[in-house]
């Protein structure tokens, strides 16, 4: 098996092969083993949201590993114990670490799979080999790009994690000044905080608050302009029962049911978690706006039903010129750096998979038809096994791309890969 890209899901989808005594641990892609390639040069989950006061929006049981298998060494209580810190964690009280201590176990459970990742290589095709006719193919062909040129790998099983792709507005073009969410940390380490004297934010979910508090914690002598398209922030539902929509029942409710199931999940869950924010950080911005006002002194701006309609530079400036959905004037704002927080494009592997993507069959709608276990379906003559990790929305429901069920789903996967095993593959 192997597997393109090495976030989260793949890494627990490593975990569950290991669990299920499928991973031979030698790095072969044939028979039982596994073996990932991951385009940056060392291991990273969203390290330029890595915000001080960001914490988790999952409890942190729903981990790599504990929702499938609570004994897993891989655990985030495990992790805990290891690191010395189980019992100051539990003292704190809380279901949400911090993102950066998230990412710190992250980093822990990568660790014990490094003779099974290739840092700094990219992927670049999955074909089948030349001349070998589909019906009697028994491996994909990897091309893999990596400092050393370009090689291939053969593997019979493929799972394609490649994340989310940072989406901008139309006519946004990123540059040292123009900032999407997915890069901010990064962006602004290497801006001098002084020169940032009016910052501006724009989206309406968890993201753009948490960069926004941030900014304005961060730049004391700055104005801070958060441009929202809706009238202010909406909280995200966080509530018991909503919360039963990441449940692992749910994906087969939104798998199995019909169009108008598939309809109301999204109808009446998307504040669970789609341009929704905590209701923790909504607060704090309005009680900080709202000391403002009573001191006289505002740097803090809102900018409700307003969109960004262009951005182009002004000699030294940036200048915004947006759209106010209250009374259509269209102002102008010159800023010194504009973060765009909003949002991702799914997951799409039709690049990837380039020829392949004939043999995979699609619904009504143009959309890949994926198997209950994230399992491209594909005409008869093509026996390999192509899973998604993400970009299954349509299939699977709202826990998709998030982590809520990632446990879970990476052990769907594991079984689906080990149970369609050649028999050979068993006994040798």
């Amino acid at each position: 098996m192997a597997g393109i890209g090495f976030g989260p899901s793949n890494l627990s989808l490593a975990i569950a092969l290991e669990e299920y005594g499928g991973a031979g641990g030698n790095g072969s892609p044939d028979g039982p083993g596994a073996i990932f390639f991951e385009r940056q040069r060392a291991f990273g989950w969203h390290r330029n949201m890595l915000l001080p006061t960001a914490t988790m929006q999952i409890s942190f049981m729903k981990d790599l590993a504990t929702f499938r298998n609570p004994a897993s060494r891989f655990s985030f209580v495990s992790y805990l114990h290891e690191v010395g810190r189980l019992t100051q964690f539990v003292n704190n009280q809380d279901f949400f670490p911090t993102r950066q201590e998230f990412h710190q176990y992250l980093e822990w459970a990568q660790a014990s799979f490094t003779d099974r990742v290739h840092y700094g290589s990219e992927v670049t095709a999955i074909r089948l080999p030349a001349g070998v006719d589909p019906a009697s193919a028994e491996h994909l062909r990897l091309e893999i790009r990596d400092g050393s040129g370009t090689r291939t790998v053969d593997a019979r099983n493929v799972a394609i994690s490649t994340g989310l792709v940072p989406r901008l507005p139309d006519g946004i073009q990123a540059d040292e000044r123009v900032w999407h969410s997915s890069e901010f940390l990064d962006k602004y380490s290497r801006t001098d905080p002084t020169g940032l004297r009016t910052v501006a934010v724009v989206g309406a979910g968890q993201s753009a608050a948490e960069i926004t508090r941030f900014l304005y914690d961060e730049l004391p002598h700055a104005r801070v302009y958060s441009i929202i398209p809706s009238y202010g922030y909406c909280v995200a539902d966080d509530t018991p029962f909503a919360n039963q929509v990441f449940d692992p029942n749910a994906v087969d409710a939104y798998y199995f049911g019909t169009d108008r199931t598939r309809e109301a999940f999204w109808q009446y869950h998307r504040n669970t978690n789609y341009s929704v924010v905590d209701a923790e950080v909504i607060r704090d911005l309005y009680r900080r706006s709202y000391d403002e006002e009573v001191r006289g002194a505002e740097r803090l701006h809102f900018l409700n039903l307003t969109r960004v309609d262009e951005v182009k530079r002004a000699g030294d400036e940036t200048r915004v010129s947006l759209l106010s959905l209250l009374d259509d004037e269209s102002p102008e704002l010159d800023v010194d750096a504009i973060v765009f927080a909003t949002g991702y494009e799914a997951m799409e592997p039709s690049r990837l998979l380039g020829e392949l993507d004939r043999y995979c069959l699609r619904d009504e709608a143009g959309r890949h038809r994926v198997g209950r276990d994230y399992r491209l379906v594909t005409s008869p003559e093509l026996r390999c096994g192509i899973y998604l990790q993400g970009g299954t929305e349509h299939t699977h429901g709202l826990t998709s791309s998030l982590l809520s069920n990632l446990a879970i789903r990476s052990g769907e996967i594991a079984e689906s890969i080990l149970g369609r095993r050649p028999a050979e593959a068993l006994h040798g």
